[in-house]
């Protein structure tokens, strides 16, 4: 678990809430625990550096430097092979609500992990695409 605070739009919340009610799983349960701790925000006023629901992240592994740009999707969206990673799993749920320049330490299937938000390099509220 972490204890960084995050920050999570209104609409991402309202959204997110029926993806863990569905979904009876270790990860529904932490995303739901991150959900319920965090700063809530309407959409129109979330930073532009924080991670949001349909943002294009570049993360950096810590241990081996390696980077990896994904994009933070609902399960229905994920997509591997496109670099769509869903919220529930691992790294996604860890990237949620993060901001560029945080590092997290984020329990995975092989593992812990360490990861850095290096760049958004697009978030849908930032850009004024509100409906995402």
């Amino acid at each position: 678990m972490r204890s960084e605070h995050i920050i999570i739009t209104n609409t991402d919340l309202e959204r997110l809430l029926p993806v863990v009610d569905q979904h009876d799983t270790p990860a529904s349960d932490s995303l739901a625990s991150e959900l319920h701790r965090a700063e809530v925000v309407d959409q129109r006023a979330v930073p532009a550096n924080v991670v949001t629901m349909n943002s294009e992240v570049v993360y950096e592994d810590c241990a081996s430097g390696v980077q990896r740009r994904v994009k933070l999707v609902f399960p229905k969206d994920a997509d591997g092979a496109r670099g769509h990673v869903s919220v529930l799993a691992p790294i996604g749920s860890a990237l949620l609500g993060l901001r560029v320049g945080q590092t997290i330490e984020w329990q995975v299937p092989s593992g812990t992990k360490q990861l850095r938000v290096l760049e958004i390099r697009y978030q849908p509220e930032a850009s004024g695409h509100f409906d995402l």
